[in-house]
């Protein structure tokens, strides 16, 4: 038997967990001195797609932490999760360019409220998927496997970036962590 009080309560802290850890990886480049390594899971410019990472490898530790404690009392761990995550850093562009359209500027606050409601529609998602009912174990490795190739994207598109403004620094123009590095 599931218990949706129990599950509610740890997505509740997984939007804490995300929220604090995203915001951290905000810094933690520049904190580094640029360290390639930790590039991988930090913002390495203000692109959006750097600040769709922020959303991302919070949410995959979260993940791997439920994992451990909540797999065998939920359903569709992996679909839940993967819905809440991608969900999550699609939000994040959403707002952004739908409110710079109108603005045509960049605005910090709405930038975080956006980040913000971001996680915690990807948490909703996730517990409404892990406490509906079964659904088929394809599924759950089409998420896996979906969950893989954004991680993938996101180390390649770190280093490589294709030239489209999604993945360019409004402030510098450039693109990636290339000219970053020390």
């Amino acid at each position: 038997m599931i218990d949706k009080r129990s599950i509610f309560l740890y997505e509740l802290a997984g939007m804490i967990f995300i929220i604090f850890f995203g915001s951290i990886l905000h810094f933690t480049f520049e904190w580094s001195g640029n360290h390639a390594i930790v590039g991988i899971f930090s913002a390495v410019n203000e692109s959006v797609w750097e600040h769709m990472k922020l959303g991302f490898w919070p949410a995959i530790l979260y993940l791997i932490i439920e994992y451990l404690i909540l797999f065998k009392k939920t359903n569709n761990f992996f679909l839940a999760k993967t819905a809440g995550i991608y969900t999550t850093i699609l939000i994040i562009p959403l707002i952004f360019y739908s409110y710079t359209a109108f603005t045509g500027e960049d605005i910090f606050v709405i930038d975080i409220l956006s980040f913000v409601l971001a996680v915690i529609i990807g948490q909703l998602i996730s517990y409404k998927l892990l406490t509906f009912r079964k659904l088929s174990k394809n599924l759950q490795i089409i998420s896996i496997i979906s969950l893989a190739i954004l991680g993938f994207a996101f180390i390649i598109f770190t280093f490589y970036p294709p030239q489209i403004p999604l993945f360019q620094d409004p402030i510098s123009g450039e693109y990636g962590i290339i000219n970053h590095l020390h």
